[in-house]
C-alpha cells in the first residue's frame, strides 16, 4: 500500500508488517469458545457453532449447519467446490469438543489460550484438535487468497462429540443423506503431536474394548476366615490381566515398536462392598483394553474368558465396549490417495512414519463405512499432551502446520482420477 508524499523523489519510509499473525489470533479464539464434552451448559456449543459459521463466510466458503439428532449435536459443514464435482471429494475432519481439565493443575486458566513470549499457547483443545480445525481453514485462505482452485470439491467438517464416543456425530452424520451426497475419496483427521522431528501418519487404529469382570462368592463377617470369597477370585483375574500387561510392555521394549502394534490394559474401575465389616458377595473390576487390528480377536476373546474360568465359578465378563471391526487404510502403491498424500509430505522435506493409533477418533467410523481415512496432525517437535495438564502448541509449529496442509491439499484436490 502506498500513500503518496507531496515529493516523490525524497527517500521513501516503509511500514513493514506481517500476516502470519492471523491464523494465531484465530486459533486463540477458537480454544476461547471450545465446549468440553461433559458440560451441562450448552451456551459454548452454540458459540463454536457461531463462530465457524462466521468464519466460513469470512472465507467465502459455503456453510451448512446440520443437527444430527438436536440442536446440541450439530455438524458445521463447510465446502469449497471444485471445477468438478462428480471426482470424489476430499473431507477434512475436526472435533469441537475437548475433554475437561484439572485446574489446579494448570499454570493458566485452561480456556483463555494463553501465549508465552516464546510463542507457546496453553489452552485445551491445542493439540486435540483446534488446531488441525483452524489449520485446515487458515491453508484454504491461503490458498484461495493465491488463485487457487481445484479440480475436487473440499469439505470441512467439524463434529460435536468426538471426545464421548461419536455416536451422536459422525456415526449419524455417515448415515444421513448429506453425508453420502458429498462423495468422499479420502478423509484426513486428527493425528497425535510428533515428540521428534517427523510428522506421524495413522492408516488404522487399536480397537477398544471395554471389559467388566464380575467375582461373585460367599459373602460372611469380616473377623472370619470366610472360605471361596469374591475377592479370591478377583485377585485371580487381576494378576492374569496384569500379568498379561506386563508381558506386552515388555515385548513393545524387546521389538522396539510403537505403542499401536501392541494390546495395552489397564484397569480402571474397582467396585464392591456395601460395609466396611461385612465380606462382600460381589466385586467387579473394569478393564481397558486397546487391541491392534492385526492381533486375532476370537483368540483374545478366549484368553479373557480363560482367566475367568481360571478364577473359580461366579466369575462372568460383560463387555461394556467391544469394537471388533478391522478394517484400515491401504498405505501401498495400491492406494492412489495414500501415494499423493505421502508424496506431498515429502516434498514438504519432512520424514513421515506410518503407524496405528493408540487412540480412538472418528476415523474409526468412516473406514468401517468403506472411506479412506488417514490420522494426520502436522504437529512436529512437542510433547504429547492431548488430555494432559498445561496442554500447549507452538505458534511456529501450529503456522507450519499450516503450509503443510497447504501442500497436501493441493496434491489431493488436483490428484488425476
Amino acid at each position: 500500500m502506498t500513500w503518496r508524499g507531496k515529493d516523490p523523489t525524497l527517500p521513501s519510509i516503509l511500514l513493514n508488517s506481517h500476516t502470519d499473525v492471523v491464523p494465531v489470533y484465530e486459533v486463540i479464539d477458537m480454544l476461547a469458545v471450545v465446549p468440553h464434552s461433559q458440560a451441562e451448559d450448552n451456551t459454548s456449543r452454540t458459540q463454536a457453532v457461531a463462530f465457524l459459521d462466521k468464519y466460513a463466510q469470512e472465507l467465502g466458503l459455503e456453510c451448512r449447519l446440520i443437527e444430527t439428532c438436536d440442536k446440541d449435536h450439530t455438524i458445521v459443514l463447510m465446502t469449497w467446490k471444485g471445477k468438478d464435482s462428480t471426482l470424489p471429494s476430499i473431507l477434512l475432519n475436526s472435533h469441537t469438543d475437548v475433554v475437561p481439565v484439572y485446574e489446579e493443575h494448570w499454570k493458566y486458566d485452561a480456556f483463555a489460550a494463553v501465549k508465552e513470549e516464546n510463542g507457546d499457547i496453553y489452552a485445551r483443545g491445542t493439540q486435540d484438535t483446534k488446531c488441525v480445525g483452524i489449520q485446515y481453514l487458515e491453508a484454504i485462505r491461503k490458498l484461495k487468497n493465491d488463485g487457487y482452485h481445484f479440480d475436487r470439491d473440499i469439505h470441512v467438517s467439524f463434529v460435536p462429540d468426538e471426545e464421548i464416543g461419536g455416536f451422536k456425530g459422525m456415526l449419524l452424520f455417515l448415515q444421513s443423506q448429506e453425508f453420502k451426497a458429498l462423495n468422499v475419496g479420502l478423509a484426513l483427521d486428527e493425528g497425535l503431536a510428533s515428540p521428534d522431528d517427523d510428522y506421524v501418519a495413522y492408516y488404522g487404529e487399536r480397537s477398544v474394548w471395554w471389559a467388566r469382570v464380575k467375582c461373585e462368592g460367599n459373602p460372611g463377617h469380616g473377623s472370619r476366615f470366610i472360605e471361596n470369597t469374591a475377592a479370591e477370585k478377583l485377585r485371580k483375574v487381576i494378576n492374569s490381566f496384569l500379568d498379561y500387561r506386563e508381558s506386552q510392555k515388555l515385548l513393545m521394549e524387546s521389538i522396539c515398536r510403537p505403542l499401536g502394534d501392541v494390546t495395552t490394559l489397564n484397569l480402571t474401575r474397582l467396585e464392591g462392598g456395601i460395609a466396611n465389616n461385612i465380606v462382600p458377595a460381589e466385586l467387579s473390576a473394569t478393564f481397558d483394553i486397546r487391541i491392534p487390528p492385526t492381533a486375532d480377536f476370537q483368540k483374545f476373546e478366549q484368553k479373557l474368558q480363560g482367566w475367568c474360568r481360571d478364577a473359580g465359578e461366579g466369575v462372568s465378563i460383560e463387555f461394556l465396549q467391544k469394537n471388533i471391526d478391522q478394517t484400515v487404510t491401504a498405505t501401498d502403491s495400491t492406494n492412489p490417495w495414500w501415494v499423493t498424500f505421502s508424496s506431498a509430505i515429502k516434498k514438504c522435506g519432512k520424514n513421515l512414519k506410518v503407524e496405528i493409533s493408540l487412540r480412538a477418533s472418528d476415523s474409526r467410523f468412516l473406514r468401517k463405512a468403506g472411506y479412506n481415512a488417514i490420522g494426520f496432525s502436522p504437529i512436529r517437535n512437542t510433547p504429547v499432551l492431548l488430555h494432559d495438564h498445561n496442554e500447549f502448541l507452538n505458534e511456529a509449529v501450529f503456522l507450519e502446520g499450516i503450509d503443510t496442509y497447504c501442500s497436501v491439499i493441493k496434491a489431493l484436490a488436483n490428484m488425476k482420477p
